[in-house]
């Protein structure tokens, strides 16, 4: 069996005439987000794929077999739930409201300007369906977002974004919020009734 073990992301780097004669695996999200896997590509060759934990897979990626072979990944159409708002009885925000929601949940979506994905799950067509969006079951690729801590950029539709804006994001996390001494007292100066209830 031929093993891979190293990922182009969306083959960038590549001449598109060497994208164009790979070979091709054509896998579902499930075996995508793993980082270890076993498939068969276009040439009928087994192949083992081993890349660092926490890696995916996304549909343009490239593999580079240890033989130096190229493998181009395509994202195999799978059931999902395809989301949209109803013209009728809500606006485009309610998309917004249904991605807070499903993300509350830990959902894995893929996030559209005008719908949203997620895998088959009745309890949640039922939520999205009480909330007056149109929820609607279709065989179509799964791109789910990475996350804000994902080991690559993220996709957009096919391509992937390293994002560099000529200006540093920091590592240390947030500045720690400091209040002046006289914020911290607790007379200000007005009366806080705290006998009711809110």
């Amino acid at each position: 069996m031929l093993t891979a073990n190293k990922l182009m992301p969306q083959g960038r780097g590549l001449a598109p005439v060497l994208l164009k004669r790979a070979a091709t695996i054509e896998l579902d999200w499930d075996v995508r987000q793993k980082s270890r896997f076993d498939a068969t590509d276009s040439q009928g060759r087994q192949i083992g794929i081993f890349l660092p934990r926490g890696t995916a897979v996304r549909g343009g990626d490239v593999l580079v077999a240890e033989d130096g072979s190229l493998v181009r990944v395509i994202a195999a159409p799978q059931p999902v739930l395809r989301i949209t708002h109803c013209t009728a009885h809500g606006t485009p925000f309610d998309l917004t409201r249904a991605a807070y929601h499903l993300g509350n949940r830990h959902v894995p979506i893929e996030l559209k300007p005008d719908h949203l994905k997620i895998e088959p799950d009745h309890v949640l067509a039922d939520m999205l369906r009480s909330m007056h969006l149109i929820v609607v079951a279709v065989e179509e690729a799964f791109e789910p977002e990475g996350g804000a801590y994902g080991s690559q950029g993220h996709s957009h539709g096919g391509h992937s974004h390293d994002h560099d804006h000529g200006h540093s994001h920091g590592k240390s996390g947030p500045k720690p919020l400091v209040l002046a001494p006289e914020l911290l007292d607790d007379d200000h100066g007005h009366d806080h009734s705290h006998g009711h209830s809110h």
